[in-house]
């Protein structure tokens, strides 16, 4: 993303998240980062490879993908993912198309280079500032792709083991970039509290674990007069009303937000700040997702956004099986930039027009891109209605 011009109706925030999102990462050397988040990527790519090369018919001659598809017995619902895999190994360079549409491997993939693999990603991850448990949840997922793809084992269970919001907690909240984005977050939510005392509300859309509402809740509690945690599924909720009981300002409500949303929360007319963490690229239609948020800030109200603005081959054991329909249902289909494609998400040149288009002025945007935080391709926006 290039940096937007900055408002003066937000003054110095920008510099004042910046400053405060670089103390929360100071005792990290994150020169090294743009190189290991490249070798993790290629570590994880490496082992997809490997395993579409034993497990299909790639292994001895070229396969087209429904071919591939086949051979790993791939649930309905899954059946773009070896395509997205696909897209991914050639452009890294390990699968080959030829002019009819059929892939082969470009070279056999050694036993020595998976050890190597395997060992780069524990490496990698513990470099990244990442919690071992994400190693051996990346791991355990490449030693689950032909279940995963069958339906035998579910992405959930990998990432939430009976429950445990321990390996989630691991990507989404402690590690470096997190802590970075969500000490930007902080100061955006005292700044927002500091033009609304005592009135502000707030909404927050696919909430997640809440794993950045965990750290805006206390900068808000006594400045606030409702806090609407919402999110698609209820096992989200449940663990929010348990974990943030002591925040009386908080409701919890399932929200589809490729829906109305005033419809399923009446509350969520006129807010003064949107949250949307690491969730709008789930809809179907980014732009109309803006508008619809752009319907329901007041005049002057922000959108706070943190997004991911280019796919990591790290997350393609992962993410792309979370993304799937719910059983017996087709995978959804996307109706903006990404229709087409297996795209997951927007770049942040598409970011920044699509807030435009929708009439959310972008005025605080971080990591900048010459910090080496930026090739974490995560961005905090801050946009005004």
């Amino acid at each position: 993303m290039a940096r937007p011009t900055m408002s003066t109706v937000v003054g110095d925030l920008h510099e004042v998240a910046r400053q405060a999102a670089r103390a929360a990462v100071a005792e990290v050397d994150t020169a090294a980062m743009p190189d290991l988040v490249r070798e993790l990527d290629s570590s994880v790519l490496l082992g997809i490879g490997a395993f579409l090369g034993s497990s299909t018919g790639l292994r001895h001659d070229r396969c087209t993908a429904a071919e591939i598809i086949a051979d790993l017995r791939t649930a309905p619902r899954h059946e773009w993912i070896p395509h997205h895999w696909l897209t991914a190994l050639t452009a890294g360079g390990l699968i080959d198309r030829d002019l009819q549409g059929r892939f082969g491997r470009s070279r056999p993939i050694r036993r020595s280079e998976l050890v190597g693999a395997r060992e780069a990603i524990g490496r990698t991850v513990h470099g990244l500032g990442y919690p071992d448990r994400l190693a051996h949840y990346l791991l355990d997922t490449l030693r689950h792709l032909e279940s995963l793809l069958r339906d035998e084992v579910s992405a959930q269970s990998l990432l939430f083991p009976d429950g445990d919001l321990a390996t989630a907690q691991a990507v989404y909240h402690d590690n470096p970039i997190n802590r970075y984005l969500n000490a930007a977050a902080i100061e955006v939510a005292r700044w927002a509290t500091h033009r609304c005392p005592d009135r502000l509300r707030v909404l927050e859309l696919g909430a997640g674990i809440g794993a950045t509402t965990a750290d805006l809740l206390p900068v808000l509690s006594g400045h606030t007069m409702e806090y609407l945690f919402t999110d698609l599924s209820e096992f989200f909720l449940q663990t929010a009303r348990w974990r943030f009981a002591q925040h009386r300002f908080v409701r919890y409500h399932l929200v589809d937000f490729d829906a109305d949303i005033p419809q399923q929360v009446p509350d969520a007319r006129q807010v003064e700040l949107v949250v949307a963490v690491n969730t709008a690229h789930n809809a179907l239609h980014v732009g109309e997702l803006l508008t619809r948020i752009r319907s329901l800030l007041t005049p002057g109200g922000a959108l706070l956004l943190i997004e991911t603005t280019e796919e990591h081959h790290q997350s393609l054991t992962s993410m792309p099986f979370l993304l799937s329909a719910r059983p017996g249902r087709p995978h959804p289909e996307r109706r903006d930039h990404r229709a087409g494609t297996s795209r997951t998400y927007h770049t942040g040149a598409e970011w920044l027009a699509e807030l435009r288009l929708a009439d959310l002025n972008p005025v605080v945007l971080l990591p900048e891109p010459q910090d080496p935080l930026a090739a974490f391709s995560q961005h905090l926006v801050l946009a005004l209605a």
